[in-house]
């Protein structure tokens, strides 16, 4: 059974149609249950509004969109989000900053602590628990960004290139760590970047979007065994689904930079 269901969408933006924009066409995507999937596009592909529509964020303008049986027509518990920026409270420490969402949900005191806690822990801020985001790094921000939408339980973490703006270093810790947690957690995930390298690293399947507007023009299921470390970026498997990609995109990045 899928577990999210993007059914032949698409999406104008603008009023007057000849000012329409249309960011996704005829837009197909099945996530199964504890899937991690990505989606990889040129810029402007329309990726994010893929992303902000199974958050509920956006309305498909034809099509729908489906979390198991239930039609997403609004933002919900049920998916936690994780953007790029981190969307911290700067008055709140990063314990409060990961029962936020706890409290929204009227949660009990004790459990919420509690919960929180352990996300607080899982991600390795233990020692920052008290600490606020102006004491943190950009990547100690974005633990706390993945700590807080693991904390509500949610069935879909959605993830909208939560890494593009931290150093290559950096970059690497996260992804390994967030690779820990979705080993011991299992939550179905949707993942968007621009990295051809992270996308096959982290995924188990590959979507690669078209110019505007975004379709899906790719499939690429990565076989890659888990549990992975950076040793997997040399072999033979992993060069030949990259090349795939690659020239799966070649043709589309041309064709979003003629737009600009």
């Amino acid at each position: 059974m899928a577990q999210v269901h993007l059914e032949n969408v698409t999406v104008r933006f603008g009023s007057a149609k000849s000012n329409q924009i249309t960011a996704l066409q005829n837009l197909d995507l099945v996530i199964p249950e504890e899937q991690f999937a990505v989606i990889v596009g040129p810029s402007g592909c329309g990726k994010s509004s893929a992303l902000d529509l199974v958050a509920g964020l956006n309305r498909a303008t034809e099509g729908r969109v489906t979390l198991g049986s239930t039609v997403i027509e609004k933002p919900g518990s049920e998916r936690g989000m994780v953007p790029q920026n981190y969307s911290l409270f700067p008055w709140l420490t990063v314990q409060k900053n990961v029962e936020y969402g706890l409290a929204l949900k009227n949660v009990p005191n004790a459990e919420r602590t509690e919960r929180a806690s352990h996300y607080v822990d899982a991600v390795g801020l233990t020692k920052f628990r008290k600490a606020y985001p102006s004491q943190l790094s950009g990547g100690m921000k974005q633990r706390v960004a993945i700590a807080r939408a693991l904390a509500v339980n949610p069935e879909v973490l959605l993830m909208d290139e939560p890494f593009g703006a931290l150093d290559s270093q950096t970059r690497s810790v996260m992804q390994e760590l967030l690779l820990k947690i979705w080993q011991q957690e299992r939550k179905t995930v949707l993942f968007i970047t621009h990295d051809i390298d992270e996308a096959l690293y982290l995924g188990d399947v590959v979507y690669v979007m078209s110019a505007r507007p975004g379709r899906i023009i790719d499939t690429v299921h990565v076989g890659i065994e888990r549990p992975r470390d950076y040793s997997v970026t040399t072999s033979s498997e992993f060069v030949d689904l990259k090349k795939r990609i690659m020239s799966s995109l070649h043709a589309e990045v041309d064709k979003a930079l003629a737009m600009t």
